[in-house]
This record gives structure tokens, C-alpha cells and sequence, in this order.
């Protein structure tokens, strides 16, 4: 019987690293099927959703901390089914004055529409043109049938009147 496990890391990033990981998969019999990774604050940060063999789960999870015992941490997870796919994505970018609480802010607006992140990836950059910091973020949400872009959007600008949100459809 197979199952399903989400495979977290985090640790000291170097060349190799997602290679490593991606053997370790190979080397347990399990099939990598989706995956984020990342450098971020200087360290490699992951999940890899990974099908294998129930009997297997052990050997991929001392194989993945066996790959650097000092400085990766490793954890496995159960995957959840999922529901079905939503019939209503939506893409979403922000640009905005950056300041403590912003994503705080964006997320609540999110949630009181009812809207379900799928994907949220932010930065905060130093602007060309104000020399200030720029939040830029981009998401991708799914929503209720009774929700539309205009009233993300309305929400969404009603944080700051600095905010710019760009949407497309998916």
C-alpha cells in the first residue's frame, strides 16, 4: 500500500542540497510529486510532497537526515486528500509601502472574505525610484461563489491607499 507524506526541511543551504533530497526520494521507492524550495534568510527551506510505500516512510526519513545530521532538520508528515479543485482561482499582486503588520493586514482581508490561500510568497526590497521599502506579495487564492475580484481588490485597497493590486485569473 502507498501513502503520501509531506517532507519538510530546513537547514544550512549549499550546492547539492535539493539533488540530495531528490536521491534520497529515488533511493526509498517513493515518487516526488509537487515541491516548494527556497533560500530564505540563508537557509534552505522545503517541502516535497512525496508518494511511497508504507513500509518505506522510515528508510526516506533517516536517508533525508543522514544527507547533513548537523545542520538539516527533517519531519515527515502525513498529506492530507485535499478537496477538490476549486472552480474559482484567482492570482493576486500587491505592491505596497512596506511596514510591521502589512501581512498580518493583507491575510485578514483575505480571510473575512472567505478566501482560502493556496500560495503566498512576499518580499520586502528597497525601492528604485523612493529609496524606501516596497512589500511586494503574490498569492494565489481560491474563492467563495459569492465573492469577486472587484471585492477582493476594494479590500484589498481599502488597507492603504498605497496598495496597488493586479489580478489574473486562473
Amino acid at each position: 500500500m502507498t501513502t503520501r507524506i509531506i517532507l519538510t526541511i530546513v537547514g544550512s543551504d549549499r550546492p547539492g542540497l535539493t539533488q540530495a533530497l531528490a536521491e534520497a526520494v529515488h533511493g526509498a521507492g517513493g515518487n516526488w510529486l509537487e515541491s516548494h524550495l527556497s533560500r530564505l534568510g540563508g537557509q534552505y527551506v522545503g517541502s516535497v510532497l512525496v508518494e511511497l510505500a508504507d513500509d518505506a516512510i522510515s528508510g526516506l526519513e533517516a536517508a533525508a537526515q543522514r544527507i547533513d545530521p548537523a545542520g538539516l532538520r527533517v519531519a515527515l508528515v502525513a498529506a492530507g486528500e485535499g478537496p477538490a479543485a476549486p472552480a474559482r482561482g484567482l492570482e493576486v499582486e500587491l505592491v505596497g509601502q512596506d511596514r510591521p503588520g502589512i501581512v498580518r493586514e493583507v491575510t485578514g482581508v483575505l480571510a473575512r472574505l472567505g478566501a482560502n490561500i493556496e500560495e503566498f510568497e512576499s518580499t520586502a526590497e528597497i525601492g528604485s525610484w523612493s529609496a524606501e521599502s516596497l512589500f511586494r506579495a503574490r498569492a494565489r487564492i481560491t474563492l467563495p461563489a459569492d465573492t469577486d475580484a472587484d471585492q477582493v481588490r476594494d479590500a484589498l485597497e481599502a488597507i492603504s491607499g498605497e496598495i496597488m493590486v493586479d489580478f489574473s485569473f486562473g
